[in-house]
């Protein structure tokens, strides 16, 4: 017989950038800043991603596309691939995603699946919550307490049969 699964995923609806912690503004601000830095030629959709390091410090994720789609790559695994090859030990305490058309204001951006999964496999490495902020309908600021909250059926090797 089937039993139900309830999920519970509470997230924090921010009325402006107001609401903000000075870290997580800082983070914001950072994600937007990135923005300026997106390659998107064909998309014209610019995407910025920051990573609050556990030392104050933050890096910065850009999406990059390519002429052989799909290969490119979006904001978020380019902000986590360079700082896992760059400073592997750092240990991530906070997280922003910001998006924008090429010439345009800054608007709702929800991470593709790929991303999602990418990013909680890091929160689960590092072994603790990262919190997330994205940006929401009306310059709302949406604020999850874990990466993990975005994909709760994540994909684990752990999972697969023995061999």
């Amino acid at each position: 017989m089937a039993h139900p699964l309830h999920l519970t995923i509470t997230v924090d609806v921010l009325a402006s950038e107001t609401e903000l912690t000075s870290a997580e503004a800082l983070v914001w601000q950072q994600a937007r800043a990135a923005t300026d830095h997106a390659y998107a030629p064909y998309s014209h959709f610019h995407v910025g991603a920051a990573l609050l390091l556990e030392d104050g410090s933050v890096f910065q994720g850009t999406n990059q596309e390519n002429a052989a789609y799909p290969s490119g790559l979006c904001a978020e695994r380019t902000a986590l691939f360079g700082l896992a090859a760059s400073k592997p030990q750092s240990r991530i305490v906070g997280m922003a995603v910001a998006a924008r058309p090429a010439r345009g204001d800054f608007g709702p951006a929800m991470p593709c699946g790929a991303c999602r999964q990418v990013m909680t496999e890091y929160e689960n490495r590092q072994g603790q919550p990262i919190p997330l902020l994205l940006p929401g309908p009306n310059a709302t600021i949406y604020r999850f307490r874990s990466l993990g909250d975005l994909l709760p059926f994540q994909f684990s090797a752990d999972d697969l049969p023995a061999r």
